[in-house]
């Protein structure tokens, strides 16, 4: 196991700065995860982590150690690619021993490893296969147990569950939470998908353009983002936000938001005046009057555009007078229109500066 640091780390690929100068810890045994759309730098990141990439500037160091000029074989880290990467002249057994055969390790300790390796990720009856005659799923299971069968100080994931289908996806993303919980081992997990990162994270990494917007737990981005990019890049539906148009104090301290369109929300709280923007989640809200604790939300000219069956809940993607809504739906069958009265916990609100900043 070992911590990894990453000190003024930048990446330039010609006059491109892909990463401009950026500070991060990874820490012993987490899973962090590094998250956000195409293009913004993170499997970038995991390749000079890995040593397949060589930094512009700054430090790499595993366990204290400084890696920038250490070869990738003799970095301690093991990678497992979107691609799967395997041999296909060899076997599913002669693949998932080639790292200790390379290592030069009996044959009697690679056949019990690979032995217990294949029987956690359910590949016994096709130790003797080669990967064309797997499926994907089965091939990125043997990837997965190449990787685990060294046991490395640092695991690697760029994006290895993004090539198959969704129950596949669930399966081997709970495998992986399983496994790198038995092996405490230091994981760096690269995806798009949030649910992966919710699922798997210690600590989520939120990029943007090669920067760091926010790093916390799962559900501290979740409930407290730092600012409208991490609020509308987490949480499935995305959040819903309104342009504050103007404001007043109201009574007892609190404020009186105009979000157009003659709709107001109070809000009691007072707050700055550089406010620009409230947000609420889809789940946050209920059709019907305020109670204790919660503001009341009018919204006319309501009609449904599409409603997301999840089984025992719907949501209904509505637009509005003040633009596109979601709401989680009272029944599955329900399509709302016309006017909605929408009760809001008060402290469940979120506030956004001309900055786009998170106002606390």
């Amino acid at each position: 196991m070992a911590d990894i640091q990453l000190r003024s780390i930048s990446k330039r690929f010609g006059d491109v700065e892909v990463i401009p100068d950026l500070d991060l810890s990874m820490p012993d045994g987490k899973v962090t995860v590094l998250l956000g759309p195409s293009g913004c730098g993170k499997s970038t990141l995991l390749r000079m982590i890995a040593g397949l990439e060589t930094p512009s500037g700054g430090e790499i160091r595993i366990d204290g150690k400084l890696m920038n000029e250490v070869p990738p074989a003799d970095r301690g880290c093991a990678l497992v690619f979107q691609n799967y990467a395997l041999y296909p002249h060899k076997t599913v057994r002669h693949n998932l021993s080639f790292p200790l055969r390379m290592a030069k390790v009996g044959k009697a300790e690679q056949e019990k490893a690979v032995q217990e390796i294949a029987h956690k990720l359910e590949l016994t009856a096709l130790l003797d296969r080669y990967p064309r005659q797997l499926s994907g799923g089965q091939r990125q299971r043997v990837a997965m147990g190449r990787a685990m069968i060294r046991q490395p100080g640092v695991f690697l994931y760029d994006e290895p569950l993004s090539n198959l289908d969704l129950e596949l996806r669930v399966r081997l993303r709970l495998e992986i939470a399983r496994m790198q919980r038995a092996l405490q081992a230091t994981a760096v997990y690269v995806t798009h998908d949030q649910t992966e990162a919710m699922t798997l994270a210690d600590q989520i990494v939120v990029l943007r353009k090669g920067r760091i917007e926010q790093v916390g737990a799962p559900l501290e981005l979740y409930r407290a983002p730092a600012n409208l990019f991490v609020a509308g890049f987490i949480g499935t539906p995305r959040i819903n936000l309104f342009p504050v148009q103007g404001m007043q104090a109201s009574g007892s301290g609190g404020t009186r938001l105009s979000l157009g369109a003659d709709t107001h929300l109070d809000v009691p709280r007072t707050l700055p005046a550089e406010l620009r923007t409230v947000g609420f989640r889809p789940e946050q809200a209920r059709l019907g009057e305020a109670g204790p604790g919660q503001v009341q939300l009018e919204l006319q000219g309501c009609e449904t555009q599409a409603v997301e069956h999840l089984g025992d809940r719907a949501f209904c993607y509505l637009r509005c007078t003040l633009g596109e809504l979601v709401v989680l739906s009272p029944s599955a069958e329900a399509r709302l229109s016309g006017t909605l009265r929408l009760a809001i916990a008060a402290d469940a609100l979120r506030y956004f500066d001309s900055s786009e900043q998170a106002i606390g």
